[in-house]
């Protein structure tokens, strides 16, 4: 207990060089922590199948009736899991984009344990999702634990849980680079030096402690490609408008079988049971369905596939998503989202290639350029895309064309209906949105007009009057012009007042001040305003033209900037899109 208060009490050891060594420190953990998960999958799946490796490979093994208990019991068991979570009552985020976000960057250990045991149990019986979201969340639960463990405060510790789920990313998709992105990029919204280097340094760790125990370097390899002409652009912009378009509906579509799932209002194991009993009929039609989808983004990469194959894949791996998603399942869809970007970019390919036989020839180029489009347009992180897409291929030629598609996608995806992947990035969008409102709003729509106004020709008399009528704390002094000389404190008329001062004679100009407050000014918008009055305790400020000397037009109020402000916010919530939310929560 000494040591640990000793460590939090020692600035040392939390300056900007000493948190790279925590963040590559954290970048180990981060690779032991995802090495042991797909390990503990591989267990999994030699309990109830014999054997261990892909889940197509392991699921085409399977007879009808395996196709159909598996899965199932899968569901059960993730689902009591999920139960038994909800049952504890803690006080800390469950979440990490929350706890890094918006938090204090405090995990809740038993909840998050609690979480991956389920997301470990549909991802070992072939659940088609991802393992990127439990993978990241583990790590960044080994951070907010050291940090918690050595009593740090909110910021370092935000920091260490931000450098855990850094070092998840580049351990999952063997990409250092885009695991510190998708945390800067997506979940800070800061591309800050001081915030991207200890990412990168935890990712870059993670890369190569992952890469030490003998996992793989990259995830898709795909042969050389000569590019040549010009075909392969426009092919590029005709992938990144068909992923702007379909991947906001791809979200939706498993935004409503959530809904559907929840409209059955069966207890949460029963969901899950459903869900998986479900799944099994899909890979009864066809094994291919089964798990996260890199086995088949492999065949797409080094297999010809014919027109109807991909249609049927296609379909059945949409169906398979959406049931795995609906029933409320722990995982991650970055990978099931990149699989569908794969498979229509690639059968849009085919359909070309009927008139321009030559161009099958780009069928892995066009591959890559679909996850990273539909990718680019889920997340709303273009540059996340593109870095992921690179890394995982290391593929160099790529890069133009998934740039531009990647970026066209993005921009036609949030233009056409702005559904984002990541419930922070809707958060972010809204705060932007009534933050863009608030500066297109002037103080003159709240504009009032106010009697507290007295001439320097007044008396004081006048002024005590005046304070005991309208129960202010200013009166604001104008010429026979209407300029704004100053205003009257009510503390220093109570002073006149207590120094039993002759109250007949006019207001002495060392009582008109300029510094109590400052007067806001015509031009100003609603968000000037609001900073002007958190730095003001009174409940009115006044209002002056841009004229030298300014002329006072009347008072505005601080209920009505703030009821404004609220009122932009409500509209905003109603307007902006649900957030299909698929994080480890």
């Amino acid at each position: 207990m000494r040591f640990r208060s000793f460590l939090a009490n020692k600035p040392v050891l939390f300056t900007q060089a000493a948190i790279l060594v925590w963040a590559a420190i954290l970048g180990i953990a981060g690779a032991l922590t995802t090495a042991a998960f797909h390990e503990s999958i591989k267990l999994l799946q030699v309990l109830h199948s014999g054997v261990s490796g892909d889940a197509v490979e392991i699921a085409g093994g399977w007879t009808v009736a395996e196709r159909l208990l598996i899965p199932t019991v899968g569901g059960l068991i993730a689902g009591l899991c999920l139960y038994l979570a909800s049952r504890i009552k803690v006080d800390a985020n469950s979440d990490y984009m929350e706890a890094v976000a918006i938090g204090d960057g405090r995990l809740s250990l038993r909840q998050g344990m609690l979480r991956v045991f389920s997301s470990l149990s549909v991802s070992a019986s072939g659940w088609s999702l991802g393992r990127e979201g439990p993978i990241i969340h583990l790590a960044a639960m080994v951070g907010s634990a050291l940090g918690r463990f050595f009593r740090l405060a909110p910021t370092h510790l935000r920091l260490l849980v931000a450098c855990g789920a850094s070092a998840g990313v580049a351990a999952a998709y063997f990409a250092p680079i885009a695991g510190a992105l998708l945390v800067a990029e997506i979940v800070l919204g800061s591309m800050a030096s001081h915030i991207l280097a200890p990412l990168l340094v935890a990712s870059a760790s993670s890369f190569i402690t992952i890469s030490s125990l003998g996992y793989q370097s990259w995830l898709y390899e795909i042969p050389a490609i000569e590019l040549v002409g010009t075909r392969y652009i426009w092919i590029a912009v005709l992938i990144g408008l068909l992923s702007g378009v379909l991947s906001p509906l791809f979200l939706k579509y498993l935004d409503v079988c959530r809904h559907l799932f929840a409209k059955l209002k069966l207890p949460q194991v029963l969901c899950f049971g459903l869900g998986g009993f479900l799944l099994g009929l899909v890979f009864i039609v066809e094994s291919w369905a089964a798990g996260k989808g890199d086995a088949l983004i492999h065949s797409y990469l080094t297999q010809p596939w014919g027109l109807s194959a991909i249609a049927i894949i296609l379909l059945l791996k949409v169906i398979s998503t959406g049931l795995s998603v609906g029933a409320g399942a722990v995982g991650g869809v970055i990978t099931p989202v990149m699989l569908v970007g794969a498979s229509v970019s690639l059968f849009i390919l085919q359909l070309l290639s009927i008139i321009f036989p030559e161009m099958s020839v780009y069928a892995p180029l066009v591959v890559l350029i679909g996850m990273g489009s539909f990718l680019g347009a889920a997340t709303s992180a273009p540059l996340l895309a593109v870095v992921l897409i690179v890394e995982m291929s290391h593929s160099f030629s790529v890069i133009a064309p998934l740039i531009l598609a990647t970026v066209l996608a993005y921009f036609v995806s949030r233009k056409i209906t702005g559904r984002v992947m990541f419930e922070v990035i809707e958060q972010r969008d809204k705060s932007d949105a009534v933050r863009l409102a608030l500066s297109k709003l002037k103080v003159k729509g709240l504009l009032h007009p106010t009697n507290t106004i007295l001439g320097p020709q007044n008396t004081l008399q006048d002024a005590v009057d005046l304070f005991t009528e309208q129960s202010v704390r200013f009166i604001y002094i104008v010429n026979e012009q209407q300029e704004y000389l100053g205003a009257i404190a009510h503390t220093n008329i109570t002073r006149v007042l207590l120094s039993r001062q002759d109250l007949s004679g006019s207001i002495p100009p060392d009582l008109i001040e300029r510094t109590y407050l400052e007067p806001l000014h015509i031009g100003m918008n609603l968000d000037q305003a609001q900073d002007a009055f958190v730095n003001f305790a009174g409940e009115r400020l006044p209002v002056v033209d841009l004229n030298d000397p300014p002329r006072l037009l009347g008072v505005v109020y601080k209920s009505d900037v703030l009821r404004k402000y609220s009122e932009l916010k409500q509209l905003n919530d109603r307007s902006v899109q649900t957030a299909v939310d698929i994080r480890l929560s």
